[in-house]
């Protein structure tokens, strides 16, 4: 049976406006879920379906803490998972916000299922990665995800130069991200050691009520009033 990779609302969205409704109809028939945190997957699974028989449900929890445990062990925290897929049981992969396995955690038991021969579905969602590629205005046929960037402000700089001489010299362009708190200390970092014809987009809350997409040159954008993100979430891209 499949491994169905299931997309989950960025923020406060409403799931009609991102979510497709064949999502909840496959959803409904599957009682084993990959989950990134289990309270969040529950209050998500019960918001697809008032009526989901949340009791039922076995849930296998990825992430660090999961990886730990079972690395004490000596095995896989995702063992289990497969088994269930293996003896003909669906099994969902939760993430906390946007889709499963693209910069969040997942891609490891999507891994094991396919080495395994296993059958993988990804189901139709929001990505805040392509969302944010898309409404940039920067090149969306060369570009790389980088994650997050070092938090020692010399080491953060030195990076940033590199993703900028790539982005310039590959026409390549670079998205980032950074822990909502420290939006406002990255931002001013970029305008300090960006050059000023570099392009830079700041994708924030994208679908949700405090969406913000915004496009210019660090030379435009030292002149720009910039909203509090600090408590939203934010992709950067530069090119």
């Amino acid at each position: 049976m499949p491994l169905y990779l299931i997309p989950v609302t960025l923020g406060d969205t409403p799931q009609e406006q991102v979510l497709p409704p064949h999502n909840a109809e496959t959803v409904r028939n599957i009682r084993h879920f990959v989950v990134e945190e289990i309270r969040t997957a529950r209050r998500f699974l019960r918001s697809m379906d008032r009526a989901f028989p949340i009791d039922e449900c076995t849930f296998y929890e990825m992430g660090k803490h999961a990886a730990d445990h079972n690395a004490r062990k000596n095995q896989s925290p995702y063992d289990k998972a497969i088994e269930t897929l293996a003896s003909g049981a669906d099994v969902g992969v939760i993430s906390e916000a946007g889709c499963p396995a693209v910069a969040d955690p997942g891609a490891d038991v999507v891994l094991m299922a396919q080495r395994r021969g296993l059958q993988v579905i990804p189901l139709a969602g929001p990505s805040s990665m392509t969302m944010a590629l898309m409404a940039s205005g920067l090149s969306g046929q060369n570009y790389a995800f980088n994650g997050y960037l070092p938090i020692d402000e010399a080491d953060r700089a030195k990076r940033l130069k590199a993703l900028e001489s790539r982005a310039h010299n590959e026409h390549q362009t670079q998205l980032f991200i950074e822990t909502p708190f420290r939006n406002r200390k990255m931002t001013e970092t970029l305008l300090r050691v960006l050059r000023p014809a570099t392009r830079m987009c700041i994708a924030a809350g994208i679908t949700t009520r405090d969406e913000w997409i915004k496009t210019h040159t660090i030379a435009e954008w030292r002149k720009i009033q910039i909203p509090d993100l600090s408590k939203i979430p934010a992709i950067f891209l530069i090119g």
